[in-house]
Order: C-alpha cells, then sequence, then structure tokens
C-alpha cells in the first residue's frame, strides 16, 4: 500500500521520478517503478528473524538504452528540478535528508539549498560526460561545482 510520503511525477503518461519522503514507510515489501525499468528501486520489510537466503546473481545480459539514477539524500537540502527528454521544465521539489528519489526518464538539474550529501546509485560502466549526458540550460543557476 502507498502512503502519502511516495510521489510519482509523471508527464503526458512517462514516469519521470518517484519520491520516497524520509517518513515513508509499508507493512509490506514493495517495489517501485515499472518491470522493465533498467534500474529497480525496493523498500523492503521483514520482520524480526526474517532470512534473506545467501545467493548470488546469475550473468545476464540485458540492454540498457537509457541510464536512471537513484539519489539518497543523506545530509542537507536539495531542490530537484525535472524536465522532459526534450528539455521542456515540468517542475521541481524539494529533497531533505533521509529523502530518496528515483530518476526513472528525462532530465534533471539540482540546486544545493543546503550543504549536502547524496548517494548515488545508477548503471555502469560510466561512459563519461560527453558520450553519457546530454547538458542544457535549465532553469537552475549552474555553479560548475
Amino acid at each position: 500500500m502507498l502512503s502519502k510520503d511516495y510521489e510519482e511525477i509523471k508527464n503526458n503518461g512517462d514516469l519521470i521520478a518517484i519520491i520516497l519522503r524520509a517518513n515513508y514507510t509499508s507493512k509490506e515489501t514493495i517495489f517501485f517503478g515499472l518491470p522493465d525499468f533498467s534500474q529497480q528501486l525496493g523498500y523492503i520489510v521483514y520482520k524480526k528473524g526474517g532470512v534473506i537466503k545467501s545467493h548470488f546473481h546469475k550473468e545476464n545480459h540485458r540492454k540498457i538504452m537509457l541510464t536512471q539514477e537513484v539519489l539518497f539524500i543523506k545530509k542537507g537540502k536539495v531542490r530537484v528540478m525535472l524536465y522532459t527528454a526534450d528539455q521542456a521544465y515540468i517542475t521541481s521539489r524539494d529533497l531533505n535528508a533521509g529523502d530518496t528519489i528515483f530518476l526513472c526518464s528525462g532530465g534533471h538539474g539540482f540546486e544545493m539549498l543546503e550543504d549536502a550529501e547524496m548517494i548515488e546509485v545508477k548503471q555502469g560502466p560510466y561512459s563519461g560526460k560527453e558520450k553519457d549526458k546530454v547538458l542544457f540550460q535549465g532553469v537552475e543557476n549552474d555553479s560548475g561545482q
């Protein structure tokens, strides 16, 4: 079951981002996004004494067309600006320490509203800025940092 501390941001039917606020909770394990996404975000719930059996993941070649990212805001306050794949501004959200955002599609930019620390998870290997990113002028001011 989804709570008010979960938000899907969509544009014309495309899932742009999923935000889990720091106080999000669920009584059961749930995965967010679409099953065919190359990145998966799950909220895992176990009772005391629960076990995840020891395992490893088999080699499984997948075709990844788009880098998707998950950011966990460890410290501070960050504003994320979300865009379509055509670089049109959609909306902004402020993220606080403990919040998580899954960037599913489209573009994004960030403004640090406070000193911030983030943990980022995305597919690799990283091809470098020139091959992996298209930089564009958004609504944020680029400090180059």
